[in-house]
């Protein structure tokens, strides 16, 4: 059996994002003001800190410009001294210069220490900055105090501007009465299995806003937690195809759909009747172990060798402990041997208790997997349960398949999720 070749997708140039847009306009506000005072400033540092100012979220672009201001006030101060003290020395030639050089080079040190103490350390490299431009670049003009101030004064008005425009928005109603529920392959995620910078930023955004929003997917939260780690979600995801509910951000199951104990000892003799290697997902103080057994099956043996090496699993060559509920069983193999498969369990009128679901491989080809689950486990009935538990009765979801879901996402467009979010929250 080998891995499915996957043929190679054009490359889309990513989208000319409102952040870009707003850096532009930052730099050209800063020639404004220039104008405005006649010159007297050097405008290049204007815009500097603006562009420093312009990040992906609001938090960032005020922590960077208290770090900005911190740095350019440490820098100034500084900066001011060493000019007092080249103003009293009376030396020519190569022995002012070398005296200039040793004093800006000691100054270095208190100016990292000040940064150091007031555990402003990220704000050491800006000061240096500030400060070497000062002592370095215009000691020798008539009037170096002046260039001072101005400098100062310059990267206030770039970080007012960078702020303002970072942090404006326009007032708009939050349609925080809906709960939103994308799916995550093909749908939020794009094909390199993460999400585009567009995406990522404009919903965290929103839910910071109060965007009620949450993800559905065949996945178990161990393939979950590294690509949605950089998503603040606020919400439990819909995971193992609805049997479980879990809080990504506590690392706990909120709610599970388990097979009751004498049906799992059921299905596991009857797989095992059958030769059938299979896999034992069960949950135990919110951590998901896999029980499995050596096999030769060679697509099952692969499995285990690719996914244990993941912190988040935890795969365990032994037989099930009696006293565990299976969350649900799954298999793979041959598409024709899992249909056969299937038709075995209907035939055993295992349909009639539990959930038998096949879904085919996209990582190997001609490969599908069956799984086993409580008959109550349904991304249905946990999006009920979710919508009780966060007193919501309206939601809007996405996904591929025509006809399950609000919106129809088609394969290839990521950001498509996160803009018609847009328009439904922020009405």
């Amino acid at each position: 059996m080998q891995i499915g070749d996957h043929s190679k997708k054009k490359k889309q140039l990513p989208h000319i994002g409102l952040r870009i847009i707003k850096s532009a306009v930052a730099v050209f506000m800063c020639y404004i003001v220039d104008f405005l005072r006649a010159g007297n400033g050097i405008v290049f540092y204007s815009q500097l800190s603006a562009l420093w100012c312009m990040q992906d979220y609001t938090y960032e672009t005020r922590k960077n410009a208290r770090q900005r201001t911190v740095g350019t006030m440490i820098g100034a101060i500084y900066g001011l001294v060493v000019l007092v003290i080249f103003t009293g020395l009376h030396l020519e030639g190569t022995v002012l210069f070398a005296a200039k050089a040793v004093i800006v080079a000691l100054s270095i040190i208190p100016i990292i220490y000040t940064t150091v103490v007031l555990d402003k350390r990220n704000a050491s490299y800006f000061s240096c900055v500030v400060f070497l431009s000062i002592v370095v670049n215009h000691a020798n003009d008539v009037n170096p105090y002046i260039f001072v101030l101005n400098r100062v004064l310059d990267t206030m008005i770039g970080i007012a501007i960078g702020v303002s425009l970072n942090t404006f928005r326009f007032r708009r109603k939050k349609n925080t009465d809906t709960l939103f529920i994308s799916g995550l392959d093909d749908t939020l995620f794009n094909e390199n299995n993460n999400m585009s910078p567009y995406s990522r930023v404009e919903l965290n955004r929103m839910i910071d806003e109060g965007l009620n929003f949450t993800i559905s997917t065949l996945r178990t939260p161990a393939s979950l937690i590294e690509p949605l780690s950089d998503i603040r979600l606020k919400l439990p995801v819909i995971a193992m195809d609805g049997a479980a509910l879990y809080n990504i951000a506590e690392k706990r199951f909120e709610k599970v759909y388990t097979i009751s104990r004498d049906a799992a000892d059921n299905v596991a003799e009857f797989l095992e009747s059958m030769g059938v290697s299979f896999f034992t997902n069960i949950v135990v103080d919110d951590t998901v172990l896999i029980y499995y057994r050596d096999s030769e099956n060679e697509i099952y043996n692969r499995i285990v060798s690719e996914l244990r090496k993941s912190p988040y699993r935890n795969y365990i060559n032994r037989p099930v402990p009696k006293n565990e509920d299976v969350v649900y069983y799954m298999t793979i193999d041959k598409k024709e041997k899992i249909l056969d498969l299937k038709d075995s369990l209907y035939n055993a009128g295992f349909d009639s208790r539990l959930r038998i679901t096949i879904t085919d491989s996209s990582r190997y080809t001609g490969c599908a997997y069956l799984k086993i689950y409580n008959h109550n486990a349904s991304k249905q009935n946990m999006t009920d349960y979710l919508l009780k538990t966060v007193n919501i009765s309206t939601v809007t979801t996405f996904g591929t398949i025509p006809g399950k879901y609000t919106y129809l996402i088609e394969p290839g467009d990521s950001n498509a999720v996160v803009k018609l979010i847009k328009h439904d929250f922020e009405r």
